[in-house]
């Protein structure tokens, strides 16, 4: 029998609907997401760690799960909304539906919600703290709410990172495994698995490290590269991997995604803010300011680097064209790049993979230098 449930946001607004999934209340920062496919890879993409998504797009669970689709070993949300759940999947690589999914992961998620008047709502006041109640009154889920942590003053990242290192083999799909010529050590503070996929595609060997890990030990492993990865929360909170950043900058390649973007701008003196709704979806345009060519990109954050901040050795390298605001970084004299969109795309589009090629590039030519 279906439950019915709400959607309480922190400025009193609520939205009737139906729950599904697990069925106990859920609590975090309620953002949306204007992808219209992909909502397995949002569900355990652990820089959703602390927050209820909203998907805009309508139907929701029509291809139902699959074990390819998989971006972490788990759902990450705190909490799903959606307008229109489909109970009955219809996919050839279907091994469970929606509901059956989030209920085994401990997920709660309410359906028949309007999704849009929420976005709506979103966009114009910003994101902010929400609830998902089962059969309780609003008035005391707003009460609830606010005895909760705010998100901006909690630490995602020990949540979501590996507990130890561990290698991969997984090529990309419909890509094969070559011989591995360099070894990549990624920082995890939320990485989401196409990262190690696209990257073993490409002849690399890759080895992912627990968030915190030292640049001593990191580089006790010799790697060629490092990749310092996506993530949840709030960059500002994260004084380990700045230090970590810090130690390896300048001493290997590194490449920033996301998160790791805004933790390399710390490392070398900047700042990063809170945007008001931040960007989320498979739709931003992008502009390279080198060539002056536009990518559509694949986003999820909530942060980005405050420009004005950052020291004249580090210059912008791309820039988002909806507001302006910081997407990539280049240090003018260290072999070290960063964008804050997702090169690894999942869900696509998959026009910005060519940034681990040009990542590639960097190490070659680090190493040439170094003969």
């Amino acid at each position: 029998m279906a439950r019915p449930a709400h959607l309480v946001l922190e400025d009193g607004s609520a939205y009737p609907g139906w729950a599904f999934g697990d069925g106990a209340d859920a609590f975090g920062e309620v953002v949306f997401n204007t992808s219209m496919t992909g909502y397995q890879e949002m569900l355990t993409d652990p820089s959703y760690a602390g927050q209820i998504v909203v998907p805009t797009y309508p139907l929701i669970g029509n291809y139902g799960i699959n074990a390819r689709d998989f971006e972490s070993r788990r759902a990450q949300v705190s909490g799903f909304v959606v307008r229109e759940h489909c109970a009955r999947p219809s996919h050839s690589l279907s091994s469970a539906t929606l509901d059956e999914f989030l209920a085994e992961q401990g997920v709660t998620a309410i359906g028949g919600v309007d999704t849009r008047a929420v976005t709506r709502r979103l966009r114009t006041r910003g994101v902010m703290m929400g609830a998902i109640v089962v059969g309780a009154a609003t008035d005391d889920a707003l009460a609830r709410l606010r005895e909760r942590p705010r998100y901006d003053d909690t630490d995602f990242v020990p949540r979501v990172t590996t507990e130890s290192p561990y290698g991969w083999d997984e090529p990309a799909a419909g890509s094969q495994a070559p011989a591995a010529r360099r070894h990549i050590v990624v920082d995890d503070c939320g990485l989401k698995y196409n990262i190690l996929r696209v990257l073993r595609s490409l002849g690399c060997e890759v080895t992912a490290v627990p968030a915190g890990t030292s640049a001593a030990d990191a580089l006790a492993l010799r790697p060629d590269g490092v990749v310092m990865s996506p993530g949840p929360g709030d960059p500002e909170l994260l004084d380990y991997a700045v230090e970590t950043a810090r130690g390896l900058a300048g001493r290997v390649p590194m490449l920033g995604i996301c998160l790791g973007n805004q933790v390399l701008a710390r490392a070398f003196g900047g700042r990063n803010f809170k945007l008001k709704f931040g960007h989320r979806g498979g739709n931003h345009p992008v502009r390279d300011n080198r060539t002056g060519r536009v990518h559509i990109t694949a986003q999820n954050h909530g942060y980005a680097v405050d420009p004005d901040s950052l020291p004249a050795d580090v210059e912008v390298s791309h820039v988002n064209l909806n507001d302006g605001t910081v997407e990539g970084l280049r240090h003018r004299s260290l072999p070290v790049m960063s964008i804050q969109y997702h090169s690894e795309a999942s869900p696509g589009p998959r026009d910005n993979e060519y940034i681990f090629t040009e990542f590639i590039e960097m190490i070659d030519d680090d190493m040439d230098e170094g003969l």
